[in-house]
């Protein structure tokens, strides 16, 4: 069975599994029926996948092809099940478990996921597509996957369902499935669980950091804890560029450059390269889940939280803007 006949042999096992589901999914809410609100025709979702992608079998086509089995199904806030109801991250993260791929649970942790596309005309089939549609406060609160042709599969708001809309303008474009990955990696879905392995999650992550200093350890932690590979290494190319014995004039030491009281707040030994890489993971995620952005968990990882609470965003420093802007300029080359 070749890689999209598995996803569409997939499609039909998951349909088959909640579609009778009267709690999940209403009368007025079938899977037709929220194909047709979306501009689709056809009873099934081969026929939506045909639409959408003609004959296509890339691996960003799967991807839109085991999205389109979850057309219908109701918005719930938090929801990962798609017999209770499914949030914008919820139905990207199950997507991706369909292809045996793991991706972080939230749409910020999300967005800091495989490797950036630059604007949606480089946009495939099968990105993840995000957006910061909350004024008040700053971050990505919002995920999709691009269908192509300007469209998206989401899970939208309360009250509405999975279904293809149009995509808008992202905020933040990321490619979870390289395109010129290999067909073998996706093939027998029906026979492979959900979830991959953390070895398999590893590989995954491993190519862009080819040649740098701990690639091991930064893909190992990286992965562990939900983050960019390519961030954590580039946080550690500009801390101390790779030097593990590096001390700063303010005391800051090691690989990562943590302070002493940082460092015992997170049982970290910062001379020693493991301790020290896994710490700053760990670190990047508690300030991404807490400022609910990559740039203001860089701006807090220089600055520290409290002065990134204080100012309400990035601080007016000079040093904390230039270092967000040098990490992230690192961690796209290093991607």
């Amino acid at each position: 069975m070749d890689g999209l006949s598995a996803v569409q042999s997939r499609i039909g096992e998951i349909q088959a599994r909640f579609t009778p589901n009267t709690v999940a999914r209403s009368a007025a809410a079938t899977w037709q029926s929220a194909a047709t609100a979306s501009g689709l025709s056809g009873s099934t979702a081969s026929d939506a996948v045909s639409q959408l992608l003609g004959t296509g079998s890339s691996n960003g086509d799967r991807a839109v092809a085991a999205a389109t089995a979850y057309l219908g199904v109701p918005y719930q806030w938090g929801g990962t099940d798609p017999t209770k109801g499914l949030d914008c991250s919820g139905l990207t993260q199950r997507v991706y478990a369909d292809l045996g791929v793991a991706i972080p649970r939230t749409s910020s942790q999300q967005a800091t996921a495989g490797t950036p596309v630059a604007s949606l005309a480089e946009a495939l089939p099968g990105d993840l597509v995000f957006f910061d549609n909350t004024s008040s406060r700053p971050g990505i609160d919002h995920v999709g996957i691009y269908a192509g042709n300007g469209k998206m599969i989401a899970a939208p708001q309360e009250g509405e369902v999975v279904k293809l809309q149009a995509v808008g303008t992202p905020t933040v474009i990321r490619r979870i499935l390289p395109a010129d990955q290999t067909p073998s990696l996706l093939s027998g879905l029906t026979a492979q669980a959900a979830a991959p392995t953390s070895a398999t999650a590893a590989a995954t992550a491993a190519g862009p950091l080819r040649g740098v200093p701990y690639a091991d350890l930064f893909t190992k932690a990286a992965t562990a804890h939900g983050i960019s590979p390519a961030l954590l290494a580039a946080v550690a190319k500009t801390e101390s560029n790779f030097d593990t014995s590096a001390v700063s004039p303010a005391g800051a030491q090691g690989l990562m450059q943590f302070m002493p009281a940082t460092a015992r707040g997170l049982g970290v030994d910062p001379r020693d390269p493991a301790s020290a890489i896994d710490g700053a993971a760990r670190y990047l995620r508690q300030l991404t889940d807490q400022f609910g952005s990559t740039d203001l968990a860089l701006a807090a990882y220089n600055a520290g939280p409290g002065t990134v609470s204080r100012h309400g965003g990035i601080p007016p420093y000079p040093e904390t803007q230039a270092y967000v802007t040098k990490v992230k300029t690192t961690a796209a080359g290093l991607s």
